[in-house]
């Protein structure tokens, strides 16, 4: 059974950092595609950032460029979304999803996705 678990999600200030993880199993993530999303209340769940199958093709949403770091340990089967210098407008909840590998076509489209997480929470406040 393919499943997506995220955890690593939290209440943090304005500055601060979090390390969110997405791991899998049912399937190998080195062989797949994985996107994180994000979806604020009352807005359109959007692409934050995207690893290609061979970590070879990396993408971030230009609000996140800069603050935020995607990475994946094949040997874990896990991929992170390391966020620095968050801010309120980071406030949502973040979702990991895979997808067979389109080598960045279309990353940031969410149809283009067939696996999810549950999401998890993370709040940016002081």
């Amino acid at each position: 059974q393919v499943q997506l678990v995220e955890s690593g999600g939290g209440l943090v200030q304005p500055g601060g950092s979090l390390r969110l993880s997405c791991a899998a199993s049912g399937f190998t993530v080195d062989y797949y595609d994985i996107g994180w999303f994000r979806q604020a209340p009352g807005k359109e769940r959007e692409g934050v950032s995207y690893i290609s199958s061979t970590a070879s093709i990396i993408y971030y949403a230009d609000s996140v460029k800069g603050r935020f770091t995607i990475s994946r340990d094949n040997a874990k089967n896990t991929v992170y979304l390391q966020m620095n210098i968050l801010k309120p407008e980071d406030t949502a909840v973040y979702y990991c999803a895979a997808r067979r590998p389109l080598y960045g076509s279309y990353w940031s489209i969410a149809v283009t996705y067939r696996y999810w997480g549950q999401g998890t929470q993370v709040t940016v406040s002081s």
